[in-house]
């Protein structure tokens, strides 16, 4: 397997696609997978395709492909989720609430054991089983857990105060939700969720698909 580090990122960025590519050709009772299949069903260039995949380590067969559940457990080991990583979120308003109802968290290997906000109507009550608990708490609970990785789904304005808070707890992988461009130490990891940018790609699409018709 390659080093995590030597990956390009957009090649990290394609192999949970190809795994559930692949994870469906498992249920469906296939033992290899190809390259060229894999590039067909996701309308992607061969080479990326194989380019990802040499990146798992796993070799393929001539004429058959590649083994389609050493390839699964390879790509689950490469990004992590082959074993759980607990979370905590902290804000629990619309985005909070739907990130905690969402249940396929897991499957990837995170696990939310505890949101915080400052609603005095939201502390104590369970949201998918877990507690929201009083943001005055976090630094407590985090070190009493252990947990390594924060969910950021707070306002824009208090985004920075509480990464701050949270990176004081322990915390060194921040999934941040907001707008915000956060200042963090070197060791701590963000990886920011641009929803707007995802928008515009896709409005910019469809803008083009119209002019075409």
């Amino acid at each position: 397997m390659s080093d995590v580090n030597s990956v390009a990122l957009p090649t990290v960025r394609r192999l949970p696609l190809m795994l559930r590519h692949i994870q469906e050709h498992i249920a469906a009772g296939d033992g290899f997978v190809s390259s060229s299949l894999l590039a067909k069903e996701l309308q992607m260039d061969p080479i990326l395709v194989r380019k990802a995949l040499a990146a798992t380590g796993v070799v393929g067969i001539p004429r058959l492909g590649f083994p389609a559940r050493e390839l699964e457990r390879s790509i689950l080991a490469f990004l992590g989720w082959d074993s759980m990583t607990d979370a905590v979120l902290c804000g629990v308003g619309n985005m909070g609430r739907a990130l905690l109802g969402y249940q396929g968290f897991e499957q990837y290997g995170l696990r939310i054991v505890a949101a915080f906000d400052i609603d005095p109507d939201l502390i104590g009550k369970r949201i998918n089983r877990i507690e929201v608990h009083a943001m005055r708490r976090m630094k407590q609970l985090i070190q009493k857990m252990t947990v390594r990785i924060g969910i950021l789904t707070v306002p824009a304005d208090v985004a920075q105060a509480v990464v701050d808070a949270m990176i004081s707890a322990g915390i060194c992988g921040v999934w941040n939700f907001t707008p915000s461009k956060l200042i963090v130490p070197d060791g701590v990891v963000v990886q920011r969720v641009d929803l707007a940018s995802s928008l515009a790609v896709l409005s910019h699409k469809l803008a083009a698909l119209s002019a075409k018709q």
